[in-house]
């Protein structure tokens, strides 16, 4: 059973914590449109993975039944506990994996896009990664049964959430020594040359030390968050596509077949040569970070800020109301929801004819619940929800066109 949908209340209550704390010590872990981008990005994810982790988990059922020679069942505590220790092994492999091979890395590379290191930042996760999947494989031949695997799978991201936090210095001694912590995860977090590629563990950083990965946060060594290739965006399709066409436009411009596959599977960063040297990428150098970010006046913040909440209702009852959709519903539904993350980026990047676009995706929405729920509930959020939206759509606008004549 997955667990995440019933911790989500934590997450944003954590979340409002750590913004006081931020508040409260002056310390501006946040700011608004990466932070919301994280969110919107999370959001993308759970709506992606209705349709994924059926197909996934499918793959793990048809091993477990057919081809497993045992069956550990679920009554014993000691086989619950073998089974989160088993999934943070292997998480630890494909999350490794995953910062090493370049077409694993195009799949997680969402996660490490922001140049903040928040708790949305937890949330901040991919749409595009399918074949982690297969590093979970082993735990249906040694008999985990695809309901355990699940739980511990959704207990062990939970626990993931509260290490992407700068308020927290060091944890007692004897923790950092087993468990992952703020601390080594803000490592993993870095672009620094010395930090890149370390702590991959999701509970136990007992693997990163086992296995050369380890490397401890350094007092004179400061983490800057964020990728080596900036992606410069509040666009969440692109965000998740971003490196697979990069790799793509690689593989169709060399000219040895041989690389065309190659690219997908070498060392994370590498390119045919002939390709390097037609198609040079710019180089970033991390000690000279310009964090990317879209200005907006306090009213486009209120309104963005009300797509959100709006945003997060509406994939709320997507994701509870999945279960007794029919296919066509489900599809068209993910569909629909992936077009207003879309639209949520580009308004935040104030990109052209975003007030046209915005009115519009406002009153398909109203269209689409039509077809979901009660005449009578539809009217009232029509009334209410309509007039104050394009309101705060309207006043944002003006807004940013008086701050312009007077610019």
């Amino acid at each position: 059973m997955s667990l995440i949908i019933y911790a989500i209340p934590l997450f944003f209550a954590l979340i409002l914590l750590e913004l006081w704390l931020d508040w409260r010590k002056q310390k501006l872990t946040y700011r608004f449109n990466d932070a919301l981008n994280s969110l919107n990005l999370g959001m993308m994810s759970q709506i992606t993975a209705v349709a994924l982790k059926t197909i996934q988990i499918s793959f793990y059922v048809l091993i477990y039944q057919n081809i497993s020679p045992i069956q550990l069942g679920l009554d014993s505590m000691w086989v619950w506990a073998f089974a989160f220790i088993a999934y943070d092994f292997s998480y630890y492999w494909f999350h490794r994996m995953s910062h090493e091979i370049n077409v694993l890395w195009a799949g997680h590379v969402v996660h490490h896009q922001s140049e903040e290191y928040n708790l949305t930042t937890a949330l901040r996760q991919t749409s595009g990664g399918f074949f982690g999947f297969m590093f979970y494989l082993p735990m249906a031949l040694i008999g985990i049964d695809p309901y355990m695997l699940v739980t511990v799978g959704s207990l062990n991201l939970i626990y993931q959430f509260w290490v992407h936090t700068r308020h927290i210095n060091r944890m007692p001694a004897w923790y950092e020594a087993i468990f992952v912590t703020p601390s080594h995860h803000r490592v993993h977090h870095a672009q620094n040359p010395l930090y890149m590629n370390k702590n991959h563990g999701g509970v136990f950083i007992l693997w990163d030390k086992w296995f050369g990965t380890f490397q401890a946060e350094l007092d004179n060594e400061p983490v800057i968050f964020g990728i080596t290739k900036p992606l410069a965006s509040w666009n969440p399709i692109w965000a998740n596509i971003d490196t697979y066409w990069a790799l793509a436009k690689d593989s169709w411009r060399t000219e040895r077949w041989q690389d065309k596959i190659a690219v997908w599977f070498k060392k994370t960063g590498w390119r045919p040569k002939d390709v390097r040297k037609k198609f040079p990428n710019k180089v970033f150098n991390p000690y000279q970070q310009v964090k990317f970010d879209s200005p907006l006046s306090q009213w486009q913040k209120i309104y963005a800020f009300s797509q959100h909440l709006t945003l997060i209702a509406v994939v709320l009852y997507y994701l509870l109301m999945a279960p007794s959709f029919d296919n066509t519903t489900i599809i068209t539904g993910c569909f629909f929801l992936l077009s207003m993350l879309f639209c949520q980026g580009y308004y935040q990047q104030q990109r052209s004819q975003h007030v046209l676009i915005e009115l519009t995706k406002n009153v398909l929405l109203l269209v689409g619940l039509s077809f979901l729920i009660p005449q009578n509930v539809l009217i009232m959020i029509t009334a209410l929800w309509l007039p104050i939206t394009t309101f705060l759509l309207l006043a944002g606008a003006r807004n940013r066109t008086e701050a312009m004549l007077h610019q």
